[in-house]
Parts: C-alpha cells; structure tokens; sequence
C-alpha cells in the first residue's frame, strides 16, 4: 500500500472517530433532556453525563 493511500486511511479513520464521538455525544444529551431516568440505566451520573456532552468531539 501506498504511504498516501494509507495516510488517506489513517485521516478517514480519525474523521470517523470524530463522527461517532459527536453522534455519542448528541444522543446522550437527548437522552438527558428527554428521558433522565434511563442515565442511571447505562450507569452514569448526570455530572459525569455533562462533563461528556461538553467535551469537543477531538476529545476522547
């Protein structure tokens, strides 16, 4: 392979990570604002759930 090719992979991989950072990040803000009681379900407090919402998506 290809070291521009697999630069292309490693960039997609990353924009990837963003993505679903981001999309994990606006479905756990819905869910607290729509259903709060399902937080304590998936085991979180809603301080470690808004410490997470306001990450940027580059943040892990």
């Amino acid at each position: 392979m290809a070291a521009g090719a697999k630069n292309r992979l490693s960039l997609w991989g990353l924009i990837k990570a963003w993505d679903d950072r981001a999309y994990y990040r606006r479905q756990l803000a819905r869910m607290a604002g729509d259903t709060p009681e399902l937080i304590d379900d998936i085991g979180l407090t809603m301080k470690e759930v808004e410490a997470e919402i306001a990450k940027p998506f580059w943040r892990r």
